[in-house]
């Protein structure tokens, strides 16, 4: 089976994690992503740029109090060209990881793993101990249903939690984190393959998730279940005025 399309990913990618608002400015569309981080907060080009609509841009994300920032994705290659000449630096390249739900999917063993919507405290807290707080908390309560928040079990503890929810025939995973003490146990990939599953329940075709491409332990995890990799994107930021790097 063919690996899904940047488009549909991207589409995933934006339907499942989605800023606070967006705003079109020029070629572009900046998005608020109200503290959630880089993937809801970066502008992506909507159409050529030119550099009056980068300058526009620019302006428009200074005048927010941020630093301006953009997502590159497949097809970009020219605004990427443009902003790396204005002295962008490319940061966290990230890879979209996919697999059809058939062969992911295992029902998950008895007390291993449970997909519930909201979040149990216990879920919140694991995210908040991994650094994902309050705001990409509220970036998952945004998104659409289906959707569902996971918590796995390892010895007789919660070990990790991760959250999925669907766009088109995608099942898009996030927020994949495991407690560091409880980690080689087989958590993550409970977490992986009871997604899987629920997503097989949803409807859903493929089961995707993005990670970025340094995340060595993460990535073989997903190498080992047999993902594919399909393509990806990466930000181009330019620093603060004076900032080292």
């Amino acid at each position: 089976m063919s690996a899904p399309a940047p488009a549909p990913l991207m589409a995933a990618l934006e339907a499942t994690w989605p800023p606070a608002a967006r705003m079109p400015v020029g070629a572009f569309m900046l998005r608020d992503g109200a503290g959630g981080g880089k993937r809801v907060s970066a502008a992506v080009a909507m159409a050529e740029a030119t550099e009056a609509d980068i300058a526009a841009a620019e302006a428009a994300m200074r005048a927010r109090g941020e630093q301006p920032l953009f997502m590159i994705r497949a097809g970009d290659g020219a605004l990427d060209d443009a902003l790396a000449a204005r002295g962008y630096a490319q940061i966290d390249t990230t890879l979209f990881y996919a697999a059809p739900v058939g062969i992911l999917a295992r029902k998950p063993a008895p007390i291993t793993l449970f997909p519930i919507w909201p979040p149990l405290q216990i879920i919140r807290d694991i995210w908040t101990e991994r650094g994902i707080g309050a705001a990409r908390q509220a970036v998952m309560a945004r998104a659409a249903a289906p959707k569902a928040a996971l918590i796995a079990r390892v010895a007789d503890r919660a070990a990790g939690a991760a959250f999925v929810a669907c766009h088109g025939d995608i099942a898009m995973l996030h927020a994949v984190e495991v407690l560091p003490n409880l980690r080689r146990q087989g958590g993550a990939r409970n977490l992986v393959t009871g997604a899987a599953w629920w997503a097989q329940e949803q409807g859903m075709r493929w089961l995707a998730l993005a990670v970025t491409r340094d995340n060595a332990a993460a990535r073989a995890v997903y190498d080992g279940l047999g993902m594919m990799v399909c393509g990806g994107y990466h930000y181009r930021m330019l620093a603060a005025p004076g900032a080292a790097g």
